[in-house]
């Protein structure tokens, strides 16, 4: 069964009430769905509302990372991920989801309105789907020696190409190439003096804004850096971590968009989850190695100036025992009240 080569919503389960409608409970339950989704650095970007029968998407400015995301790129590929989450989850609820971006030009940080539209089909693409959500964690440990079969990666291709996106998976010499890169983005980065700061504060309790990312998502550390990672414990010295090799041919993919606006990284996201899901579903674990991107200059390297094709995400992917998901932040700080009023 082929969990992509159809659009998720396409076909779902009538968990609807009798009148057509989501009842509020339905639909707070796709919210929760939808603070599922991956974030960077688990700043959970995202505020909900539901109204009129349907839930908006918000920004959350307040949480984005000045040092890594000054333009808000990664931010709203965040908020994109939580949108494929509500979409899929909305389908699995009874009703084909209706996805409107940026509904109010007078409301910028209202980033998408997702509402019920006609009922749909049971299909158990979307049903594997929808339970892949809370399955879904990133990894940060060394994962086994073993080749993603060619048929995963085209069905991977397929997920990132229903929400039009395009992956592409690196060859060796483009992933030594993206190795590298990984490398001098990770030195670049630390080189700035208040990078370290804003790795300190992903640590839980540090910020009531942002949950942060505790110990054991960390990941192991790789004493002979043959993979190059983000290393959140670069701030706590004493912490006692895990030593472990990491596998230093791994499986790379690289996520791009035709285009580099506010559009295109809501639009990554959509298919960066939507590829993450797959990706569990086929029992894949994944870890987002993108600070390339972080860095103006080394983003240039991997953007096809050609075809006009811009690198948004590159994805680790391998075989791996499932880690500790983060903590999520409760429905109660990311629900908005019914009324616009204020």
């Amino acid at each position: 069964m082929s969990v992509c080569a159809t659009d998720p919503t396409s076909g779902v389960m009538d968990h609807a009430g009798q009148s057509g409608q989501l009842s509020e409970a339905a639909l707070t339950a796709c919210v929760k769905a939808a603070t599922a989704a991956p974030s960077l650095h688990n700043s959970q970007p995202w505020l909900f509302r539901v109204r009129d029968g349907g839930v908006d998407v918000y920004a959350d400015w307040r949480r984005r990372l000045e040092v890594v995301d000054p333009s808000g790129r990664e931010l709203l590929i965040s908020v994109g991920a939580a949108v494929l989450n509500l979409r899929v989850a909305m389908a699995y609820h009874g009703r084909l989801p209706v996805l409107r971006p940026w509904p109010e030009p007078a409301e910028p940080d209202l980033v998408a309105r997702v509402v019920p539209g006609r009922p749909a089909p049971p299909a158990d693409a979307l049903n594997a789907l929808a339970e892949a959500i809370p399955r879904r964690h990133t990894n940060r440990r060394p994962f086994a020696e073993l080749v993603v079969p060619a048929s995963v990666l085209e069905e991977l291709t397929w997920a990132a190409d229903a929400e039009g996106a395009q992956l592409r998976v690196a060859g060796p010499s483009s992933r030594a190439a993206i190795l590298g890169l990984v490398r001098t983005a990770g030195e670049r980065l630390r080189a700035r003096g208040i990078y370290p700061a804003e790795l300190d504060e992903r640590r839980p309790g540090t910020h009531r804004r942002r949950p942060g990312l505790p110990p054991q998502a960390f990941g192991a550390w790789d004493a002979l850096e043959a993979l190059p990672m983000r290393d959140f414990g670069l701030t706590q010295p004493k912490l006692s971590r895990d030593t472990e090799p990491f596998a230093p041919y791994p499986t790379l993919v690289v996520l791009s968009t035709d285009g580099d606006t506010r559009d295109d990284w809501l639009r990554a996201g959509q298919a960066l989850e939507r590829v993450l899901l797959v990706a569990t579903v086929r029992g894949l674990a994944a870890t987002p190695t993108s600070r390339p991107l972080e860095v103006p200059a080394l983003r240039k390297l991997l953007t096809d100036a050609a075809t006009g094709w811009w690198p948004q995400v590159v994805l680790r992917l391998g075989y791996c025992q499932p880690t500790t998901p983060t903590r999520r932040r409760p429905l109660a700080e990311v629900l908005l009240p019914a009324t616009t009023d204020g």
